[in-house]
């Protein structure tokens, strides 16, 4: 298969490249380097991205930003930045996507823990975890020609912990995350929201 990885250069699109790349071709796609490089905030970027790229059979979506921080203290701009970039930048890889992908391709998003086990500071990112996996859910009732669509919601992960200087313990490695990718992109159920912590 042909396959893109948005957010290829993070700690768990790069796990997922690297997963892929084991039996597929892998298209490396994110924000700053890459095999091609998009905005996911602005829809024409990601219409290039698209065109460049050309005729796919699948794509999974590891990237995304939200804001984290106190519900008094998070800005309309801090909203904003979560629903137009992890939201609708995920949303648009569909939408746009779908002029683009083979016959019985799919689409993985990523939401994550935080949509059903929210903690302090967690509002936004919360809410836009939440919004993926109804438009998921939803959008698998619509996709036209055997097109498939899942979210996979990672709990913390390993790497990201340890890059924060917190305890660890309790993350789940990259390298099982990508597990639940591997997944949604060959089996062939849509609609899921798939729980990464059953990888482990």
């Amino acid at each position: 298969m042909r396959i893109i990885v948005v957010g290829a250069t993070g700690t768990i699109g790069k796990a997922v490249a690297k997963l892929l790349a084991t039996e597929h071709e892998v298209i490396k796609v994110a924000s700053k380097s890459g095999d091609h490089l998009v905005d996911m905030s602005r829809k024409d970027s990601i219409e290039n991205m698209f065109r460049e790229v050309g005729p796919f059979d699948a794509l999974a979506c590891a990237a995304g930003v939200a804001r984290f921080g106190p519900l008094q203290e998070l800005s309309d701009e801090d909203f904003q930045t979560g629903l137009s970039g992890k939201l609708m930048g995920q949303v648009n890889l569909v939408r746009i996507g779908m002029n683009y992908i083979n016959d019985n391709g799919s689409f993985t998003l990523t939401s994550g823990v935080l949509s059903h086990q929210p903690m302090p500071g967690s509002t936004s990112i919360s809410m836009v975890n939440a919004g993926l996996e109804g438009f998921v859910r939803a959008a698998a009732l619509e996709l036209p020609r055997g097109i498939r669509i899942n979210a996979v919601s990672p709990p913390w992960v390993k790497e990201t912990l340890e890059a924060l200087g917190m305890d660890s313990s309790g993350g789940m490695p990259a390298q099982q995350v990508a597990q639940a990718y591997w997944a949604s992109i060959h089996g062939t159920r849509s609609g899921l929201v798939i729980n990464a912590k059953d990888f482990m």
